[in-house]
Order: structure tokens, then sequence, then C-alpha cells
């Protein structure tokens, strides 16, 4: 990164900070300062007679052997990462190096590194990725179905190596306080899963030794992010991950009497943050679908450990993570497709939910069935999967059952007023579904709505359980091009662009200088139609001060959707409707219009008149024709582009019907 571009990152940053954060900021700044100049604390004695709190069953499921092949590939030396699927990193691996281009990161103050040059410090999440030690879990895994001490020693090798290779305060996996949180969140599984201070890994000297250097560790990880909780723009995930990660340690290993201060710290924290963060509706304010299921299971596992401690966190947040679910049930269509609205990065929080094959928000809704007793939670999952066994016992199963004969509907909420999301359609939650998700919330949380995307009034379609108009996703966060910027972009989401402007003015990859305020104008339902009328004001920066209106109206008889813009404006506007479609839809021009199939379901789309169409697959100019369902994956699809002018308060009509 250049010095110039650097400056203008800085000073965007600036311009989006309160005075408590310019504050704050020069506080924790004061405060590194110190750190980097005094000798780290001494860890103090351990108690090890205190118990420390199981959150987790002692039996694995039947059905948990799907960790003994993801331990193999580890001890092999073998890992998989986002688009790679198999990466040879060695047994045990450098953990400093980054698998994405090689470079070593060198072994300097952690808290001030940056990774904003790609091009000499790689993807910094690839590094990051397997230094959450998610893969640790499935060794324990599978220790505990095949009590083959591979598995037991390997967990000790990666350990010992991690110890070694990352020293306090320095490099890398020393710059985050919310991947300290993870690693924390994991290291609590693996122990618990391996028996704890009587874990046979600890029965020998050399054993002993590696039982001091992990308590000694965790000690050093919970003080560090007690010491560097994200009080200000980072206050979003990461703050809940961060005070997840320092419950977490609190419970498991109350041997330090500093163990009271993070359950109290972290406790007081999340009561907070679970109800600032996501809407009493339970829509997650960051408007990123995937953080909301990153979210949630922070706030699952520190409410697991809380329970287990004798004092479980209060009603309103089981209420709220209850709420927060609804909403992802709501999203989901009769295929368990959800909507890749904002930001995702593969985010997982616990080595647990690599045995969910993919489906981390069906996952979620089977256990969240069970916690609450909610049989509509139950519908829309449908089974219960291996990590809620592994997380609420083998008799989940039953109770599961118990719940799936209760006759009640699978959605029973479609509006999200707090979180601005709406969900319209038909026959829902069956195979004659028509399923429309409409999104007329704000940008993002905070004042620079990081993981927001400029995608006011865009929405997604799905038929039958089969996606047509989606979302495309993310792609990446610090790849080179300009993949990032595009993604996240208005051309790249479902709705109205004008004179090829975003909705909102980017500051840097993870910052908006200049958001949007949204208005919803109208919202009717009924047996007949869904009806719904939103508009935002993103566009009043440019001549002629436009405001994009858009209606949706559903009707419920014909399955025939019609999606009405209007762009209310004093001089005339040049727009683009851009419409993007699943990578497994075949689009094809028709005498009126176009034809869309994806398998056996088909519909038919009617654009508007007078105007320029484009059908583009895979472009790179313009940057149209791509899904990212993962984290730097990123694969063809079709978008069809109508591209026309608009007069004061002119109107085009879009018309979706099923064939």
């Amino acid at each position: 990164m250049s010095s110039l571009t650097h400056m203008g990152w800085y000073w965007n940053r600036l311009r989006c900070m309160s005075v408590a954060e310019v504050m704050g900021r020069a506080g924790s700044t004061a405060r590194q300062a110190m750190e980097r100049r005094r000798a780290p604390a001494e860890v103090p004695s351990i108690r090890l007679d205190r118990v420390g709190a199981r959150w987790l069953p002692r039996e694995l499921p039947d059905q948990a052997g799907f960790a003994v092949q993801r331990a193999n590939e580890v001890l092999s030396g073998q890992w998989r990462l986002f688009a790679r699927d198999a990466v040879a990193l060695g047994f045990p691996p450098e953990w400093n190096r980054n698998p994405d281009n090689g470079a070593l990161l060198p072994m300097s103050y952690g808290k001030k590194m940056s990774f904003r040059d790609t091009a000499q410090s790689g993807d910094i999440k690839y590094l990051w990725e397997p230094n959450r030690h998610l893969e640790l879990v499935s060794l324990a895994q599978a220790w505990q179905v095949t009590c083959d001490p591979r598995y037991l020693e390997g967990i000790g090798t990666l350990l010992e190596s991690w110890f070694v290779q990352n020293p306090y305060l320095l490099g890398a996996n020393w710059a985050s306080a919310l991947e300290a949180g993870i690693r924390l969140i994991n290291w609590a599984t693996v122990w618990q899963l391996i028996g704890g201070l009587q874990s046979p890994l600890f029965e020998h000297p050399v054993g002993k030794v590696l039982r001091a250097d992990w308590l000694n560790s965790i000690w050093r990880h919970a003080e560090f992010i007690r010491g560097h909780l994200s009080r200000h723009s980072s206050a979003n995930n990461h703050l809940i991950g961060e005070l997840a990660g320092l419950f977490v340690a609190g419970a498991t290993w109350p041997f330090w009497d500093d163990a009271k201060q993070w359950r109290r710290i972290a406790r007081e924290g999340l009561e907070r943050e679970v109800l600032v963060q996501n809407a009493p509706d339970g829509v997650n304010r960051e408007q990123a679908t995937a953080y909301q299921q990153f979210v949630w299971d922070f706030l699952l596992f520190a409410g697991l450990a809380a329970r287990a401690t004798g004092k479980p966190f209060s009603d309103g947040y089981w209420q709220r993570m209850e709420a927060m679910l609804e909403y992802v049930a709501a999203l989901m269509d009769a295929g368990g497709n959800v909507p890749m609205f904002g930001d995702a990065d593969d985010g997982r929080v616990s080595g647990l939910s690599l045995g969910t094959a993919g489906y981390p928000f069906q996952s979620q809704l089977a256990t969240g069935a069970l916690l609450f007793s909610n049989p509509a939670l139950a519908r829309k999952a449908g089974i219960v999967d291996v990590r809620t066994r592994c997380l609420l016992g083998r008799e989940a199963c039953e109770a599961f059952d118990s719940l799936l004969l209760k006759a009640v509907p699978a959605t029973p909420r479609t509006d999200f007023a707090d979180g601005g999301v709406f969900v319209l359609g038909g026959n829902l939650d069956t195979l004659d579904e028509i399923r429309i998700v409409a999104d007329a919330g704000a940008l993002g949380l905070g004042g620079i709505a990081a993981h927001g995307h400029a995608d006011a009034l865009s929405f997604t379609l799905s038929a039958s359980g089969r996606e047509f108009l989606v979302d495309p996703g993310t792609g990446t966060y610090h790849g080179q091009g300009p993949w990032r910027e595009a993604f996240r972009g208005t051309s790249m989401h479902n709705t109205l662009c004008i004179d090829g402007e975003n909705q909102a003015v980017s500051g840097g990859k993870f910052m908006w200088t200049r958001k949007y305020t949204t208005r919803v104008i109208e919202r009717d339902t009924n047996r007949v139609v869904d009806r719904l009328v939103a508009e935002h004001d993103g566009y009043r920066r440019l001549a002629g001060r436009p405001v994009h209106r858009r209606s949706w109206e559903f009707d419920k008889l014909g399955d025939r959707l019609r999606v009405f813009d209007e762009v209310h404006s004093s001089t005339e506007q040049v727009v683009t409707l851009n419409w993007h479609f699943s990578e497994d839809c075949n689009v094809t021009c028709t005498p009126d219009g176009l034809s869309i199939a994806n398998g056996p379901v088909c519909l038919s789309m009617i654009l508007p008149l007078d105007g320029e169409v484009s059908i583009l697959h895979g472009s790179n100019a313009p940057l149209a024709g791509w899904v990212s369902r993962g984290y730097d994956r990123i694969v063809p699809s079709t978008t069809v582009i109508w591209r026309g002018r608009l007069n004061g308060r002119e109107g085009v009509e879009t018309i979706f019907q099923r064939i």
C-alpha cells in the first residue's frame, strides 16, 4: 500500500470516529506503548483444587466418526482453508507462515502489525484460520471415538509447537483479541473432550510440562483479551467474540482469582451487546447473514458455559437468541438456502462446526429448537445434526422428534421491521413455495458499517426451494484486484443503480464514509397479495437529488411478482437494473422476454421497454456475472442488466412469473 493510499485510508477512518473513539484509541495507543516496554507479568499460581464448568456431554454421539477423516488429514499435514481444500502446512505447521503467499511474518509486537499490504503479508485470514485451532477439536473427537493415542499425541504436538512459535505479544497471532477468543473456545472444547486435568495427555512428566505451558498460555490469552477489548469501530462481532472467549475461559479454567473478573466482565458485556447488536426482531445489526451465524455461536457457547456454572444468563439474553433464529428460519427457503446479505468470511467459532457439512444455519436451528422447545425451528431444521448432538447429548434426537409432531408453521414470522427485512411470497415451506426476501434495512452497524453492503432495496427470489435471484456474496476481503469493492457495491445486488454510482460512499475495504437511510412506506399482506413499498436516500448527493423508491407486489394466486422502480428527481437520471441469477440457472431469450430455468423449475421475466439489455456471464469488464458461495470462492453465473433513462417521477416495471 502506497503512503498516499494509507494516508487516504487514515483520514477517511478519522472522519468516521467519534470524540470518544479518538480518545479511546489514544489511550489504547499509550497502553500498548507501555505494554511493549515492560516485561510480561508473571502468571499467578494455579489452584487446581477448583472445579471448572463442563458444558459438553461426556460421550460423543455414534456418528461423530466424521472427525476421524479430518483428524487424519491434519496428522498428515493437510489442512482445508477456504477455497483451498488441501493445503500442505506440515505437521506441526509453521504457525506464522501465511499459506496464502508463503510469507513468514515477523516476530514483532502483534498489536502494531499491519496486514493491509497483502502483496507482502498475504491475506491474513489464511494465516489466522489454522491458528484458531478448530482442527484440534477434530483430533479430540477422533481420540474419543477410536481411543487411538496418535490423536491425543497430535494435540500435544500442535499445542507445544504453537507455544514455542508464538511468544506472548509477538507476531500475527497476538494481533487480534478476537482470534485469541476463538482459540480459547476451541481449547476449552478440547480440554473437556480429552478429560480436563485428568486427561491421559498429562500423565507423564512431559505431559505435566505441557499442561503447565497450556494453562500459562490460557491465562495470558484471557488477560490479553481483557486488555484489548474492541470498544469502538470493531465493537461488533469482534467484541461479542472476545467476550465469549473470555467468559468460556473463566468458566472452564477457574484456577486463578482473575477468572472471577473474566466472568464478570464478560457476563456484563454479553448481556449488553446481545441487545445492542441484535434488534428486538432478531436481525443482527451488521446486516450480514453470515455474521448473524457467527455471533449466534459465540452467544451459544458463552450461554452454555454460564448455564454449567449454575449462574445462567438472563431470560432476555436467551430470548434475543431465539429471535435471531426465528429470523434465520424466515429467510431460509424450502431448499435450505439463506440469502448471502452483507459480508461473509466462512468464519466458524468452534471445531464442532466442522461436522455440519456446510449447513451451519440448519445446525443452529436444530440446536435452538431443543434449547427453546420451539417446534417451528425444528420443522425448519428438519433433522438433528451431529454438532447439535455433540452439544446437547444423545437424547437430543428423541426430544427433537417430539417437537416435529407439533403442528405449527415453519415460518411463523415474515416481517422484521426493526432490521428492515421482509419476506413475501406464497405457499411458504412447501414444494410450491415462492419466497422473496426484500432488504429495506440500514447499511450496517456503527459509524463505519464495516460488514454492510450497499444493497438497499435489493431482494432474493427462490421457487420450490431453488434459487433464482441471489445476492452474489462477498468474494474476498484482502485478495488482489477489484473483487472486494465490486462485491460490496450496489451494481452487484438486485437493485437499481444511478449513473454507475454506489448508494453509499466507500472509504476503504471495511468502511463507508457516507451512508443512506431507508424508509418503509407501505406493507400489506393478505390471502391474495403481498405488497411492500420502500425507498432510500443514498443518491441524494447526486445532481437532481434523486430518491429511489421500489414496490414489490406478489400475486399469491397467480405466482406473479411485479417489481416497480421509481426515481424521484429534478433531473433526468441514467439508471441500471441489475439482476443476478444463481449459477445453477439457465437464462435464455424468448419473444416476450427471458426464460430462467433452475432444474425443472422455470420462471419468465419481462423487462421494461425502451432500454438496453445486456446478459453477462463471468464478465470482467464490467465486473458482473459472478457468485461467491464461500470466502475466496468465485464462480461464473448470469447477470441481466437493463439500462435506460428516467425523468422526474417516471417508473419502470419488471415482472417475474412461474411458468
